[in-house]
């Protein structure tokens, strides 16, 4: 899986991506409303662990790199979920805070959408938001999604689903 874009290239996760998606997944401005931060350390051994399967899911996260600079600088992909007892695959976008409100949440979103609609052949796309975490609200928007519903997930936490059909689908 590979997807470029005018300032972006989602790809396969490689070993050397573990410290920047570690870092990125550790830190609490990034996750104050995906769970809280997650332990760096635990994290490089899970990236560098998964960066050696082969072949890698179909479903999963993939390192965002701007294309300018080559850094890693997000993590962006479709993921199998369960959404109150029914099967839903939801596209996750994470962003580094330095290039939060330069649109890149939104064209890298765009892009895994389109990937999923016209490369893996879904019916359907959600995103699960919380609440007050208005500026992914604004992203699931952008790119086409509406407010379905409140869920209450595993844990007890109430996420706001956004939704979206393929072209030509119910």
């Amino acid at each position: 899986m590979l997807i470029k874009t005018s300032r972006l290239i989602i790809r396969p996760l490689k070993a050397s991506d573990a410290q920047s998606l570690a870092a990125l997944w550790s830190n609490p401005q990034v996750t104050i409303h995906m769970g809280g931060p997650r332990n760096y350390q635990e994290l490089v051994e899970i990236f560098t662990t998964d960066a050696a399967q082969n072949p890698q899911p179909v479903f999963d996260l993939w390192p965002v790199e701007e294309k300018s600079s080559g850094q890693v600088i997000g993590h962006c992909g479709l993921l199998d979920k369960a959404v109150d007892g029914q099967p839903e695959v939801e596209l996750v976008y994470v962003l580094h805070p330095d290039y939060w409100g330069k649109g890149f949440a939104t064209e890298m979103a765009l892009a895994v959408r389109d990937e999923g609609f016209a490369h893996l052949g879904l019916k359907r796309i959600i995103s699960l938001i919380d609440g007050e975490n208005v500026p992914s609200q604004r992203v699931a928007e952008r790119v086409g999604m509406h407010f379905e519903k409140e869920t209450t997930r595993p844990g007890g936490k109430v996420l706001k689903v956004f939704a979206l059909q393929a072209a030509g689908e119910g």
